[in-house]
This record gives C-alpha cells, sequence and structure tokens, in this order.
C-alpha cells in the first residue's frame, strides 16, 4: 500500500514544472526586438514609427495591447496587392473598405485569422504594443 504512494509522490516531483516567463514594464529582459517562441503562440513587442504594411495572417490570431503612442488602425475589407512573405503571411499596400479606429494606451485588439489589418501613423507619431501571435488550431 505504502509504495503506490511513494511512486506516486515520486513521479509528482519528477514532473517538469512549466517555465513562467516575466518581461518587467511589458518588454523582454532581452530587448525590445526580442521575441519568445512557445508551441502554440509567440510573445513580441512592436515598435512603429511609421506606417505599416498590410498584414494577414493564414493560422494566427494577434492579441495586442497598445502600451504607448496612438495610431490608426485599419481592419477588415479588402487588402489590395497581396504577396506571400512567409509560410501563412501574406502583406499588401492597402485596405479597400475596411473599418478605422484610431487606437491609444490601454487598448486591447483581436485579430482573428485571416482578417487584413495595418497600422496608419500620421508624421511624428509612434507606437509601441505587445502582440502575442496565438496559432489557431484546426476545428
Amino acid at each position: 500500500m505504502i509504495l503506490p504512494l511513494i511512486l506516486f509522490a515520486f513521479f509528482q516531483q519528477a514532473a517538469p514544472q512549466p517555465q513562467v516567463l516575466v518581461w518587467p514594464h511589458g518588454i523582454s529582459p532581452l530587448g525590445i526586438d526580442h521575441k519568445d517562441v512557445f508551441d502554440n503562440h509567440l510573445l513580441e513587442v512592436s515598435h512603429r514609427d511609421h506606417s505599416g504594411n498590410v498584414e494577414v495572417h493564414l493560422t494566427k490570431v494577434d492579441v495586442m495591447v497598445i502600451q504607448s503612442g496612438t495610431a490608426r488602425l485599419v481592419y477588415g475589407g479588402e487588402a489590395i496587392g497581396l504577396h506571400t512573405t512567409a509560410e501563412n503571411e501574406q502583406q499588401g499596400t492597402s485596405i479597400n473598405g475596411g473599418t478605422t479606429i484610431r487606437v491609444d494606451p490601454g487598448d486591447v485588439i483581436h485579430i482573428p485569422v485571416g482578417v487584413p489589418h495595418q497600422f496608419l501613423l500620421d508624421p511624428g507619431e509612434t507606437i509601441t504594443y505587445l502582440v502575442v501571435k496565438v496559432v489557431e488550431t484546426a476545428k
């Protein structure tokens, strides 16, 4: 009777513990350009001082938290000038018929798989945001 308890306690202690990751003040200790990649998601901080390209992720959801700055986010509609930049990743030049909103520090944004999106910055604007990219599993 005691042997099963000893074995249970041994295997409970021997199980690897998941790694806890802390980014103090929202930036990796390894620098703003560092990405941490896990099995089904990654963490990164993006900083922009000019407008970005249209992005369409075919397998990843973007969850963004605006840390500083402001910009216009255009999403939805039809992406113009799309070309493949990496596996399951496309970029384009503009969005036709999308929705435009202004985003500010503290805003949280969820972009589903396949939705075109783009940050547009006016001259002198900058924006920094945390991005969690989550690989969507097949349903």
